[in-house]
């Protein structure tokens, strides 16, 4: 029997990384659950983060993102470093800017890699990577009037 830890499909794709965009059109899960399919993965993990009604206690009415103009390329290197410590087949990264409210989609994350673990793992990577290292803010209105920025 041939060990499949040899076959080509176990193995990080060349080029993995399919979809990178942070853009102030509304984001969708389809796209990116799309851009991350490939006949090698056995494992797709996709995160989505949306804008809720709280945040500490206070009732959120809605929010903004706003980034620096290095948020696509930085957001490019945590995509490739993601890639370099796991054996992503695939993987899509979108992050809204501009004015959203309570539902919206403000993150959207997958990863497929040959196996599920890896897949939970690399997207997490992803997703945690994103938030602390990437140059994107958010500006929270709360609904008892106060205003707060958070970001990375």
């Amino acid at each position: 029997m041939v060990s499949t830890r040899s076959h080509p499909g176990e193995q990080a794709a060349q080029d993995p990384i399919r979809l990178l965009a942070i853009r102030d059109t509304p984001l969708t899960v389809d796209e990116v659950f799309r851009a991350v399919g490939d006949d090698a993965a056995g494992g797709t993990a996709l995160f989505v983060g949306t804008v809720r009604n709280h945040d500490g206690g206070t009732d959120v009415d809605s929010l903004g993102y706003s980034c620096h103009p290095s948020a696509e390329a930085e957001l490019r290197r945590v995509a490739e470093k993601v890639a370099a410590r796991h054996p992503v087949r695939a993987l899509a990264a979108v992050h809204r800017v501009g004015d959203l409210a309570v539902g919206d989609l403000a993150v959207v994350v997958a990863v497929s890699c040959p196996h599920r673990a890896a897949a939970f793992e690399a997207c997490r990577e992803l997703i945690d990577d994103l938030k602390h290292e990437v140059p994107i803010w958010k500006h929270q209105k709360f609904s008892d009037g106060t205003e707060e920025w958070v970001g990375a």
